[in-house]
């Protein structure tokens, strides 16, 4: 591993990495991936499943790796029940701090391959009952609304019955994802919201295959601006680097692309800390 990995990953905070065990090959299990952070000198790390919750593997990860801060949450998806306000209840209980809506299994992304047997969210422009109640419980306990794989017309009406519940942390997932697509001009006009969005190190062109997001994103940074902006990398596929390499490279790129150093700071450590509830 080169020096830059061994210098510009400290107190490091990336709120979006996939691990095994899992029904898809992963690089690192949540042992290995807190290994890896603490010795890299990240301060935080959030693990996020598809299929399953995260917190407790966290909790665990955690009392096995002392040094380096754990967290998980729950995604929406079909193996959770969907938006099953029980599931989320005792997600919170249980220490998750985020709470993602559907991603691969979201009604329209099923619809883009032509299922019908997605979770769907809002129905004809409307937020279904149940996701109001799952709002309820994450603004009474502060934590992060992740707004998954859903089409751009449908995270406005999310973001807006968000915050009507009194959401106060919304991440607008990898706004730039084949599924999401979610236009700079529709960016923008999420800003008055007090959204962030998550600018991640790859993204699926389709059959398992990625390409390199640095150019889009810096793009993005620059016309939404750093304020709205936080750094993760959607990592741990076998496709894609090992998560320490894969950030370091973003974050060295960022610098080349004359980003200054407080901002990439604020994008990589103090957004996701205020996001978590850690001290900044």
């Amino acid at each position: 591993m080169g020096q830059c990995q061994e210098n510009n990953l400290q107190g490091i905070i990336d709120l979006h990495i996939h691990t095994t065990p899992d029904i898809r090959m992963r690089r690192l299990d949540d042992i290995e991936l807190a290994t890896e952070a603490k010795r890299v000198g990240a301060r935080a790390i959030m693990i996020k499943s598809h299929l399953v919750p995260t917190m407790d593997r966290a909790w665990i990860a955690e009392r096995i790796v002392p040094g380096v801060r754990v967290f998980g949450g729950i995604t929406l998806n079909p193996p959770m029940g969907g938006l099953n306000v029980a599931a989320v209840d005792t997600a919170i209980a249980m220490g998750a701090k985020c709470v993602w809506l559907p991603t691969s299994y979201s009604a329209h992304e099923r619809r883009l391959i032509g299922a019908s047997d997605g979770v769907e969210v809002v129905r004809d422009g409307k937020v279904l009952s149940e996701a109001i109640e799952i709002f309820k419980k994450i603004a009474a306990a502060n934590i992060i609304l992740g707004t998954g794989h859903l089409a751009p017309q449908e995270i406005f009406s999310v973001v807006e019955a968000a915050k009507q519940q009194g959401v106060q942390k919304i991440v607008v997932n990898h706004p730039e994802w084949r599924t999401v697509n979610l236009s700079i001009e529709d960016q923008k006009a999420l800003v008055p919201y007090g959204v962030y969005f998550e600018r991640c190190y790859a993204r699926s062109i389709g059959s398992g295959r990625y390409e390199s997001n640095f150019e889009r994103n810096v793009a993005a940074i620059q016309e939404v601006g750093y304020d709205t902006t936080i750094i993760s990398t959607d990592g741990g596929q076998i496709e894609n680097p090992l998560w320490s390499e894969a950030l370091s490279s973003y974050i060295q790129y960022l610098t080349d692309a004359g980003i200054p150093s407080e901002e990439i700071d604020k994008m990589t450590k103090i957004y996701p800390a205020q996001l978590l509830g850690l001290d900044i």
